[in-house]
């Protein structure tokens, strides 16, 4: 079996995690675009559907079916952006690239971690009650 020369393999994964922190950095430029009183309607409406799928832990298709469920993040959001990029005049586009740049380079934010994991604690509780009430 012939492997790769481990330059090449290098340079790929190189050019793989690239393209991933691009996708990252549009998804998140895409939400900017959705609040973005310069956005047109209709790209403004389509940014805000991308961006919420690319962000949201549910997905059309659960990553658990073996294939079609990471194919579908793999088709879906790209295309969702491209569109969107499309629709979104370049100027503006490239402004809110630049944004969304600076906003992933801050530091994450431990307040809204924990909210979320309050979020998620308390729906379990609330659950979990009505389950041993109803049961």
């Amino acid at each position: 079996m012939n492997a790769a020369p481990p330059s090449s393999r290098t340079s790929w994964l190189a050019s793989l995690k690239e393209a991933a922190r691009r996708l990252k950095r549009d998804a998140l430029a895409l939400w900017l675009a959705a609040r973005d009183p310069r956005t047109p309607i209709a790209a403004k409406l389509l940014a805000g559907a991308v961006a919420a799928y690319a962000f949201s832990p549910i997905d059309l298709i659960p990553d658990f079916i073996p294939v079609l469920g990471l194919l579908d993040d793999l088709v879906t959001v790209p295309a969702g952006i491209w569109l969107v990029v499309r629709l979104i005049p370049d100027p503006l586009m490239d402004e809110l690239r630049a944004s969304a740049a600076q906003l992933a380079e801050r530091p994450q934010s431990i307040a809204g971690l924990l909210f979320v994991v309050a979020l998620w604690l308390a729906a379990v509780a609330v659950t979990a009650l009505a389950l041993l009430r109803y049961s």
